[in-house]
């Protein structure tokens, strides 16, 4: 998927780093909150870019710490990185929501199931919405969080708000 190559690829042209460190900052970063992005997609990617040549492993050990792969990128590397950026920011824009799959289904329920799937759903998006706003009050004055990385978090907060307002417009529609 190129999605999570631009991304791994995107972090070791920041630095060199082991597919655990890679993984940690994903966590760290929410990135998987945004992307379709797991554990053990990082450690497969990390290892299938390896094996096309645009990342390089370097085997260290630290003290008594068992030996781990170091990746960086290759020259090759570097010019797919690019070559992704413009090949995914030129792309349409989708949005893909999980839950449009029981909106356009939700009128195949008795009344009283299509509050409680609507409930449900704005509940999702209420715990959304305090978790992006305590995010963004932690990172926010914190230098080692990257602008980029606050400008996709408050993207995220202002589509969630957008979306709890869509969904009480169609609490009002419905019910």
């Amino acid at each position: 998927m190129a999605t999570i190559d631009l991304i791994v690829l995107g972090i070791l042209k920041k630095a060199p780093m082991s597919a655990y460190d890679i993984q940690k900052l994903v966590e760290y970063r929410n990135i998987s909150k945004w992307v379709k992005i797991s554990t053990p997609s990082i450690y497969k990617k990390a290892i299938q870019l390896e094996e096309k040549g645009l990342i390089q492993a370097e085997i260290v050990k630290e003290g008594k710490m068992p030996e781990k792969a170091i990746y960086s990128l290759t020259e090759a590397g570097h010019t797919e990185f690019e070559r992704l950026m413009f090949e995914i920011a030129s792309k349409p824009i989708s949005i893909f929501l999980d839950f449009n799959a029981v909106i356009v289904n939700i009128d195949s329920l008795p009344p009283e199931k299509q509050k409680k799937c609507v409930a449900e759903i704005s509940s999702n998006i209420k715990t959304l919405k305090a978790y992006l706003k305590e995010n963004i009050s932690e990172k926010k004055n914190k230098p080692e969080i990257p602008t980029t990385g606050m400008a996709v978090l408050q993207q995220q907060f202002v589509l969630v708000k957008a979306i709890e307002d869509w969904i009480a417009s169609l609490e009002i529609e419905l019910f």
